[in-house]
């Protein structure tokens, strides 16, 4: 992937005196959630908090054609190649079917998680999840597979244009728009399944998927069809109640739906993959990561996550040799952290808010809907007593549940629902050097801990995919 002329990401590794200062200080990260500027997808077509109550009482559209990469892998040992990398079980898998992949280092740490169809006799399709496709990219390229890959860059990337459309469909009325708008009986898809169907006379691949929460469908085809399907699906629910939803509603599904995001990609420490930092550029994903929020740590390792930590050890199988399966095995049995959510106390919410109308110096100021300002964002989370028990990372307020919400991940004595802990927002010594990041004063927000999923739609999808045996 490197070239001749550009400087990889370990060399930047070796030229950076302190690598968490580094990227703490980064101006802009590399998702579009974080770029300032114009977006093929309108911040909102009516409002954010209208859209959000769609997901939950109508339905809604979301556009997702430009913001996540996808990577195309074909060849004899395609399916070799990601059973090595995945933590998954992949001796099922067939045309027709998904899953959600996740893929650690050699110490069982997240390295970044994909979905991942597969397309055919040996050929897959990954989306989203850039650490983790470069990851598989640079085993494909030095690993002496017989293996052949595309990358499909975000629009913000890519000067030659993207392969697929990608239309998420969620809420109770989804399922009655996908059936209204195909042509031809529809079929019956189970979870993380996918069927062929037409749309507008295109050939569209429908995912049984679930945003928020719902018997949602994600919709994907060749991208020049996308403004005719996109179209026909509008027409099809607007009697049901369909809108269309903007990239502020989109980015804040995370808080109801219980997502945990992009973690620091576990690659920057460990000497069995320095041959993956020099091949990696300084410019990729993994060297623009944008630290936030108030944890604070000097080793870069501490910001590290298991599969325990953020819910996906239910997705791992010990039924085939993979990276970080040794590990994995002697973590088996040690505590955890879990994944919860945290409800953040409302008084707290509104000291915060009103410190901007105050005198003096404002505490940092909660955007809304999505509140995180970082790519991936660490807060603090503490007991009562001051003890440190875990760290927090998206933040957002949701309208469905009138509440600010934080995905977290806390020591298993203190994911018990009901439990009280202290979230500490802001950064300290008044902000960081990000540009976006304001002149403030941290504040301890106490949360009430609560499942994740906190949504109770998003909690029965959960409970009926792992019936299915995803995540």
């Amino acid at each position: 992937m490197l070239d001749s002329k550009s400087r990889s990401l370990q060399d930047m590794i070796d030229r950076v005196p302190d690598l968490v200062i580094h990227f703490r200080s980064t101006p802009a990260a590399p998702h579009n959630r974080n770029k300032p500027g114009p977006s093929p997808v309108p911040a909102e077509f009516s409002n954010w908090r209208d859209e959000q109550r769609a997901w939950r009482e109508t339905a809604i559209l979301f556009d997702q054609s430009h913001h996540m990469p996808e990577l195309f892998l074909e060849g004899p040992d395609a399916l070799k190649l990601l059973s090595h990398l995945g933590v998954n079980s992949l001796a099922n898998f067939a045309p027709g079917r998904a899953r959600q992949y996740v893929g650690v280092n050699h110490a069982g740490k997240i390295i970044g998680e994909s979905i991942v169809h597969c397309l055919g006799s040996n050929r897959f399709e990954l989306i989203s999840g850039m650490h983790l496709q470069d990851w598989v990219a640079f085993n494909a390229e030095t690993g002496g597979y017989d293996v052949s890959v595309k990358r499909d860059y975000q629009t913000s990337a890519n000067s030659e244009g993207r392969t697929n459309f990608r239309f998420g469909m969620d809420g109770p009325n989804a399922e009655r728009i996908f059936y209204d708008v195909i042509t031809g009986e529809a079929p019956k898809i189970s979870f993380f399944h996918t069927a062929m169907v037409e749309i507008a006379g295109a050939q569209v691949m429908a995912l049984r998927h679930g945003m928020a929460g719902h018997f949602g469908v994600e919709l994907s085809g060749p991208y020049a069809a996308g403004p005719m399907v996109r179209a026909a699906l509008l027409a099809a629910g607007q009697k049901h109640g369909l809108k269309p939803g903007g990239r502020l509603a989109y980015f804040s599904t995370g808080g109801e739906g219980g997502w945990w995001a992009y973690p620091i990609p576990a690659i920057y420490t460990d000497e069995r993959m320095r041959a993956f930092r020099e091949w990696l550029p300084e410019t990729s994903w993994a060297g623009q990561i944008q630290l936030a929020g108030s944890f604070i740590s000097s080793n870069i390792e501490d910001y590290y996550v298991s599969p325990w930590d953020i819910g996906l050890n239910r997705v791992m199988k010990f039924d085939h040799d993979f990276v970080g399966r040794e590990a994995l095995e002697k973590m088996a049995d040690r505590p955890h952290r879990s994944k919860v959510t945290l409800v953040w106390n409302k008084d707290d919410v509104a000291a915060i808010q009103r410190s901007m109308f105050e005198a003096g110096i404002p505490y940092k100021y909660i955007e809304f809907p999505t509140a995180s300002y970082g790519f991936p964002q660490t807060d603090k989370v503490c007991a009562k007593d001051g003890k440190l028990v875990g760290m927090a990372g998206f933040s957002g307020y949701s309208v469905n549940e009138a509440a600010m919400l934080s995905l977290a991940s806390v020591d298993a004595d203190h994911a018990v629902e009901g439990s009280e802990v202290i979230l500490t927002w802001g950064e300290p010594d008044s902000g960081s050097r990000k540009p976006h990041v304001e002149f403030h004063r941290q504040y301890q927000v106490r949360c009430t801990v609560a499942s994740a999923p906190y949504a109770a739609a998003a909690r029965e999808m959960r409970a009926a995919k792992a019936d299915k045996g995803v995540a």
